[in-house]
């Protein structure tokens, strides 16, 4: 069964996912106070990114907690790539894996979303197509987040109580996440 709404993936859709073997966690989550060398290296990537597929980047962004100034964050860049398609994988799949990029997640009923390992970073380009609210979401949260203070407290204090425990697969600590990041779109398409 395909993802297809907000609520957190079931053990089977977890294993649907994934391109080959799931990766278990079972343990907690590791946060690390912002750094500020997180930005360069989304820049260093986006360029990577922008040379090997050119005008099939619709539009390229730092999105996740590490694109935010001031919060805590597991030490991977999340990375927005939308493509004019992402379910045609032939137009830029080839080119990505030529460079190293590894792809990790095929969800083709959750928004035809794709996600990569990078070659020598640890980056998760997440691709999408036009359209998609996914992409307004990522980047609502980002935007807020990073002017928000009271929210973006919110949101690490939540982070870091649930890194606190123990989780089968990253995936269910994302989705312990869900109701606050909820919350915070709710705050921020209010005052918007």
């Amino acid at each position: 069964m395909a993802k297809t709404d907000r609520a957190g993936y079931r053990e089977d859709e977890i294993k649907a996912s994934f391109v080959g073997e799931v990766p278990v966690l079972d343990s907690t989550v590791t946060l690390h106070e912002h750094d500020p060398a997180w930005p360069g290296l989304y820049e260093r990537e986006a360029e990577r990114i922008r040379g090997l597929l050119g005008d099939r980047v619709v539009l390229l962004e730092q999105v996740g907690s590490t694109s935010v100034p001031g919060l805590c964050a597991k030490p991977v860049i999340d990375v927005l790539l939308v493509v004019p398609d992402s379910g045609d994988e032939q137009s830029y799949l080839p080119a990505l894996e030529r460079a190293g990029y590894r792809l990790v997640i095929r969800e083709p009923q959750w928004h035809e979303h794709r996600c990569f390992k990078g070659p020598d970073t640890n980056i998760n380009p997440h691709v999408l197509s036009p359209g998609c609210d996914e992409i307004d979401r990522y980047l609502t949260l980002r935007n807020h987040l990073r002017r928000n203070e009271s929210d973006r407290a919110l949101y690490a204090n939540t982070k870091r109580e649930l890194a606190s425990r123990t989780w089968k697969h990253i995936q269910n600590y994302a989705d312990a996440k869900s109701p606050v990041i909820d919350d915070i779109l709710a705050h921020a398409r209010s005052s918007a």
